[in-house]
């Protein structure tokens, strides 16, 4: 029996196709081609923030539960935390967030979060998901949401991480954490499993954003 691929590289060939099938669909396809307008992406920050509501909660109750902890720590970074963040971009750009429903993707992709509460892997495999995606994609969005809508970069703030300054540095050593975590191979199954359901969820909300 071989020895288990490390989980890094195991999420990076579970998830490549759910995470294209979410690059291709087409709501992010017209947003980054500057096919809509800034209307659609003050709509997807609105979406995103129960999302990111539910991820910080759920990771700081982890985090600070002592079954949970060792598993959760070495990915545990207050440099990541996007909440405030996008609560103060979605004021810039003038969105009430107490007048918003989450759409039907968002309140099941919300569960999903809050389902893993009892099971730390499967948290983790939300937590690489969207920060690594944030980290990586989320800079070509930031870009392209100036030059194609006009928004102001001080609206932008979800995507600048103080106190990362070498980004792939960073995701290089976030990389490492994953492989280092204390886990055995069933937990590493669960969080691979999770973390391709976690692609799923965000393609379903942009396919209802494109509705």
């Amino acid at each position: 029996m071989g020895e288990r691929p490390s989980i890094s590289s195991s999420l990076r060939d579970a998830t490549a196709v759910a995470h294209e099938r979410a690059e291709r669909s087409d709501f992010i396809g017209d947003l980054m081609a500057g096919r809509l307008d800034a209307e659609a992406y003050r709509t997807l920050a609105a979406q995103l923030y129960f999302v990111y509501r539910a991820l910080e909660e759920v990771g700081d109750d982890l985090h600070a539960a002592d079954g949970a902890r060792a598993v959760v720590a070495p990915i545990f970074d207050e440099r990541l935390r996007r909440l405030p963040r996008l609560a103060a971009d979605l004021d810039a750009l003038g969105v009430d967030i107490s007048t918003v429903e989450p759409l039907p993707a968002v309140a099941r992709y919300v569960e999903a979060i809050d389902a893993t509460r009892n099971d730390p892997a499967r948290y983790v495999a939300h937590h690489y998901t969207r920060y690594l995606g944030d980290l990586s994609g989320g800079q070509v969005i930031k870009s392209r949401m100036i030059s194609h809508y006009g928004i102001d970069k001080d609206s932008l703030t979800f995507y600048a991480f103080d106190g990362i300054d070498k980004l792939k540095r960073y995701k290089d050593g976030y990389r490492d954490a994953l492989d280092g975590l204390p886990i055995d191979d069933d937990a590493h199954r669960r969080l691979v499993d999770e973390a391709i359901r976690a692609f799923e969820y965000n393609e379903a909300l942009f396919a209802e954003l494109a509705a």
